[in-house]
């Protein structure tokens, strides 16, 4: 089976959009990743790595009038929250032979096979994942919406398309970032897509979303050189709030995970020190199409860095 999958990132998101293609390579050969590059920054610097695979998309020939509007009056974030179900609908266009199409946030990490997410999906018409919350992020369910639009699956059938077209005209109309409005940018729309919408699936298996917010729910372990989450084997990783270090102490790259989460020394062994090594590469990958790409960087002053040490939200590879 052949999978189509599209996601959109500028230059500051490079490194990690680079590594979530990276990922996809390693555990699936026989896929399409479209991306649309926010700025020409990013178009160059890709257009120059001939990725196998690949579908690049520039900015310019995605968008219309409406959404050239849109980014005039919106934050950067805001706008590519703006974009995503347009981009959905653009791939279904542009590659009618794609019976699915599935958007990836940026700072996913693949560390197996997806095909468990789309046994799931079967033959129905939209697949949703839960932020599956853990208790004490919990409160953000309020504010941050049920479910995480880190990966969302539609079919180019007529529900996915009613779907798909609901979802457009909404986050044209508002993609704010306001949590006393109860707006989460293109997030808060999906609460009642299991009720609103025919051919729903929510994800069940543990293993696809995992993320900070939930990872406590869920124990870990390695068998096999595989990793679990529970008894389910983890697909994917939510990479959400983490940043790249500038190089500085012992010429290495520090990856800081901010955000105010916490996590243990085997989280951080099991699936931050992977995701910290696979950055490492992208950048050199990078530094050798492009020396003077300098984007992508949290600047830390010696004082934060040695604080994030402490308190192991901080990794060297």
């Amino acid at each position: 089976m052949s999978y189509t999958f599209c996601t959109l990132f500028d230059k500051n998101y490079l490194y990690k959009g680079l590594t979530l293609y990276q990922s996809l390579v390693t555990h699936y050969k026989k896929f399409t990743l479209w991306i649309l590059c926010m700025d020409e920054v990013t178009y160059s610097v890709l257009e120059k790595m001939h990725l196998e695979n690949v579908r690049l998309i520039p900015l310019n020939s995605f968008e219309d009038d409406t959404l050239r509007k849109a980014r005039q009056e919106r934050t950067v974030a805001e706008y590519c929250w703006t974009c995503t179900a347009p981009l959905i609908i653009y791939v279904m266009q542009q590659d009618t032979q794609a019976t699915h199409v599935a958007y990836l946030d940026a700072d996913l990490f693949f560390y197996s096979n997806p095909s468990p997410i789309y046994d799931e999906l079967g033959g129905n018409s939209i697949l949703i994942i839960g932020h599956r919350f853990s208790k004490e992020y919990k409160a953000q369910e309020s504010t941050s919406g049920i479910y995480n639009v880190g990966m969302v699956i539609f079919r180019s059938d007529p529900y996915g398309m009613e779907c798909l077209e609901w979802w457009k005209e909404r986050c044209l109309k508002s993609c704010r970032l306001n949590t006393d409005a109860g707006q989460c940018g293109d997030q808060k729309y999906l609460d009642d897509w299991p009720t609103r919408f025919k051919n729903v699936v929510v994800l069940q298996h543990k293993g696809g979303g995992l993320a900070p917010w939930n990872i406590f729910n869920y124990q870990l372990k390695t068998v096999n050189s595989k990793i679990y989450v529970d008894s389910d084997e983890l697909i994917f990783y939510h990479f959400h709030s983490l940043q790249i270090g500038k190089r500085c102490l012992l010429l290495k790259y520090p990856i800081l995970a901010s955000g105010g989460y916490d996590f243990t020394k085997q989280h951080i062994t099991l699936i931050y020190l992977p995701y910290a090594k696979e950055i490492h590469k992208t950048i050199k990958k990078v530094k050798e199409v492009d020396p003077h790409f300098v984007w992508g960087y949290k600047r830390l002053g010696f004082y934060e860095m040695m604080n994030a040490l402490r308190k192991g939200k901080m990794l060297w590879v």
